[in-house]
């Protein structure tokens, strides 16, 4: 075995990517700056109960996990550094108004994740805590679409959900962590045959209500007019429609954004609470980047904040980048 062969999808960043990557991370930081973000960096291990406090059993399966010779206990190899950010704002900083934080480091996932060729990323985020109104979401959209420009994407593709809407249509249903998440996974896939399979156990009103968020996707108005006339009626429904269409409205003025709705996509790590985001580019299948509200990871904690925010690959978005670096 040679020695200096690297693990399976873990690669070098090479000279004239890294200062492509560094130049963008100094501009974009520069950026968040300038709107009043601050830079925090969380280390990169963690007692594993903090490090997944909050979050779903998807991220508790891309963590690393190794244990620590001092106290004995597990630790986490983070692959998200969101929930980390969360905890800096609920314990440390303490603050009782809005907080704007950045961050820009390493994270690992034990499995690569799908449509990505390596499983070590540099994540870089901004995340808002303590405004629960849909104007906080619009800032996190609009700063994520400031760095893609920043990085030279002009064109963007931008898909919207709300989980708040699969809330709702469960509120009076008493289903366990493991069946949840059955759930996430054929939304997901849009595998209506499997979903009308698993909502058998279901009342006929909420199977259906499922089966159809596999098809409320494409333009937003086509998308708001027939989910307010298949979706049950509930608040929490009812609230997510509305929040949708504000963002919606308040989007039209952004040059060079497409925007489409999509409600059976909850893809992320199952954290997310309200509006949801996942911004495509040209050239990449997957998301460029994914964003949202996830009000309860600051509850987690033990200090309820409202939060929403972004986060995207600093490798792959230079990777896609046309900017030329001396």
């Amino acid at each position: 075995m040679n020695r200096w062969l690297l693990p399976e999808d873990i690669a070098d960043v090479l000279p004239a990517q890294a200062r492509k990557v560094e130049s963008l991370r100094r501009s974009i930081l520069d950026l968040y700056q300038s709107y009043g973000y601050e830079l925090v960096a969380p280390p990169i291990l963690e007692f594993l109960d903090s490090l997944l406090t909050g979050t779903g059993s998807d991220l508790n399966l891309q963590t690393f996990k190794l244990v620590d010779q001092l106290s004995g206990r597990t630790l986490g190899l983070r692959a998200d550094i969101t929930p980390q950010v969360a905890r800096i704002d609920a314990h440390l900083l303490n603050r009782a108004g809005v907080t704007r934080l950045c961050y820009a480091g390493s994270v690992a996932h034990a499995r690569t994740p799908v449509g990505s060729s390596s499983r070590e990323q540099l994540q870089l985020g901004a995340e808002i805590y303590g405004c629960a109104s849909w104007e906080a979401d619009l800032e996190a959209i609009t700063l994520l679409l400031k760095t893609l420009d920043v990085a030279g994407l002009k064109k963007v593709y931008l898909d919207l959900s709300h989980a708040g809407i699969l809330t709702g249509i469960l509120a009076d249903q008493k289903l366990d962590k493991d069946t949840i998440e059955s759930l996430y996974s054929l939304l997901q896939s849009k595998d209506r045959p499997r979903l009308r399979q698993w909502a058998t156990c279901l009342p006929a009103k909420v199977a259906d209500a499922l089966l159809a968020l596999t098809e409320l996707n494409g333009p937003c108005a086509e998308v708001l007019v027939n989910a307010k006339k298949v979706l049950p009626k509930h608040t929490a429904v009812d609230q997510a429609l509305a929040d949708l269409e504000r963002i919606v409205s308040a989007s039209k003025a952004i040059n060079n954004l497409e925007l489409s709705i999509d409600l059976a996509d909850l893809r992320g790590y199952q954290y997310h609470s309200g509006v949801m985001f996942a911004a495509y580019v040209d050239g990449l299948p997957q998301p460029i980047a994914r964003g949202g509200r996830y009000d309860q990871v600051g509850q987690a904690f033990g200090r309820s904040r409202p939060a929403t925010g972004f986060s995207l690959d600093l490798l792959t978005l230079a990777s896609l980048s046309p900017m030329k670096v001396g």
